[in-house]
């Protein structure tokens, strides 16, 4: 059995005393929570805005220098998986429950509840609700996972260091990372996850809860959405235990083909040009805006601040609280890539998968709403299901949405446990069964415990705070980076300029 760390024990306290905290205070849990969440986005919202916009600068550069032309890897190792199953188990990992669970309902609210800035209901309030869901979920969340990916996938498969977080800070720290320091880094960074998964389960379970609301009257309330959980992780451990060569790729195949399917049918079945014709739009409008929308604060405009917390921080944060789980996991089946390819398939591809979903979904909702149906008195969770039953075929709709979300949520538990089991057993590729079934556990009392808590809203506090600290591992990891990456640049003798007269001789004279 391979070694489990301190990291394991440690972080294992932190999660036994935040569910009991949580479970014998609830509403003390709550507060504190909600306090701790207003203070850090009032107070540091800007520091959000700046640095993960720093962080889509970082990456684009690594595309376009030479230093894109370094393998993830041995210099000739081969990538592991094919490019349909590598894009399928990022994205499935990635955010697939939260595509379901905001697909329709964030578009719609940004249009008929409380846009950003113009009325409800406008024409120019369409325009901007698609434009600020296509800035939630593109470019800005994918560069947040990558850059976490690349470090670690550098380190581990091409330096031959273990793949932990803290193995990325060693050209900064030096032989110090074993200690200390490295334990608090991967302590931080386990909870992270563990804080950062269970929020999704959570809001996977209430969606599912509201489309077996939908589907079979099931009432919609915590009993049912803890049985939920227990049932979800029961199968997600199933398929951990069989690996990630299995379980993982075979569900994220399957999900793919399963949410392909309901995309195209929602195309056919719903306004399929003003689809088209949004999806068009939105993308001009979304490059035109992207520096605004980037660095909007609204110093000046208390409503317009809020909003910005309660939506584009929010969104940050999750990205952040994520970005240990997916960037270790994508880093893992990433392996043999190049940097500029590794870099333009995490980026470009799963956004723009996001901006046709989005297109689709959102669309079809506001577009219902424009027709006079108001769904704007629906749950979140019940949303989506109240846009089917305006559609033709509505039954099979809300099933293959039941089944995809209970997919992506297996996915998504099944890849973090390989994940926590690997960051608490010395960065071991194949953690112990009996140290994944541990954390899954563990995050599903996580996820019951916060929806006992206040549902929703702890949810979302719990995201925001647990981010911020990560945020200036994320700093380090981005020094790090770029300092290995450049010294191996000069070792390679890979030019960020031309060649001069006088180089170029030189080469010559060697040859």
């Amino acid at each position: 059995m391979k070694k489990i760390s301190n990291v394991f024990w440690i972080t294992l306290v932190f999660v036994c005393a935040a569910v009991l905290y949580g479970a014998l205070a609830s509403e003390s849990f709550e507060a504190i929570t909600n306090a701790m969440k207003q203070y850090i986005t009032n107070s540091f919202g800007w520091y959000y805005l700046l640095f993960v916009t720093c962080i889509v600068l970082f990456c684009l550069f690594f595309i376009v220098s030479p230093m894109g032309q370094i393998t993830l890897g041995k210099p000739d190792e081969q990538p592991e998986y094919s490019r349909i199953s590598w894009f399928a188990m990022l994205f499935s990992t990635g955010m697939g429950i939260g595509l379901v669970f905001w697909g329709a309902a964030e578009p719609l609210s940004h249009f008929a509840i409380n846009p950003p800035t113009e009325q409800p209901g406008t024409d120019a309030a369409f325009r901007e609700a698609m434009r600020y869901t296509f800035f939630h979920w593109g470019i800005h969340a994918w560069a947040i996972y990558a850059i976490v990916a690349m470090s670690l996938a550098y380190f581990q498969f091409r330096k031959g260091e273990p793949g932990l977080i803290s193995a990325t800070l060693r050209p900064l720290f030096g032989n110090r990372i074993n200690g200390g320091i490295g334990t608090v880094i991967n302590v931080l960074a386990v909870f992270t996850t563990v804080i950062g998964v269970a929020t999704t389960l959570g809001f996977g379970a209430i969606q599912i809860n509201g489309g077996l609301s939908f589907l079979f009257d099931v009432p919609i309330k915590i009993s049912v959405q803890i049985i939920i959980i227990i049932v979800v992780t029961f199968l997600f451990i199933i398929s951990a235990w069989s690996g990630i060569g299995k379980g993982i790729k075979y569900l994220s195949n399957a999900n793919m083909i399963l949410a392909i399917a309901l995309l195209i049918l929602v195309i056919f079945l719903g306004p399929t040009v003003m689809i088209m014709d949004t999806f068009t739009d939105t993308i001009g409008s979304y490059l035109q805006n992207l520096p605004r929308m980037s660095f909007r604060a609204a110093p000046l405009d208390n409503e317009d601040r809020q909003w910005i917390n309660n939506w584009t921080i929010f969104y940050w944060a999750w990205w952040l609280s994520w970005s240990p789980f997916v960037g270790i996991f994508i880093a893992r089946v990433s392996r043999g890539r190049t940097i500029r390819e590794f870099l333009t398939g995490v980026l470009l591809l799963p956004t723009l998968i996001s901006f046709i979903w989005f297109s689709v979904f959102g669309t079809t909702a506001i577009n219902i709403q424009r027709s006079g149906v108001d769904l704007t008195h629906l749950l979140t969770e019940e949303l989506l299901f109240g846009v089917f039953q305006q559609m033709p075929m509505s039954m099979l709709l809300s099933i293959f949405a039941v089944l995809l979300i209970a997919i992506f949520f297996i996915t998504s538990a099944d890849s973090a446990t390989f994940v926590l089991g690997m960051q608490t057993t010395n960065g071991s590729l194949h953690p112990p069964n009996m140290v994944k079934l541990t954390w899954g556990i563990a995050q599903a009392a996580i996820a019951i415990i916060l929806l006992s808590a206040n549902g929703l809203s702890a949810l979302q506090n719990a995201l925001i705070i647990t981010a911020f600290p990560f945020s200036l591992v994320i700093i380090l990891m981005m020094v790090s980076l770029y300092k290995e990456l450049n010294k191996e640049r000069k070792e390679m003798g890979l030019m960020v300029r031309p060649y001069t007269a006088e180089e170029m001789e030189q080469i010559s004279e060697s040859e």
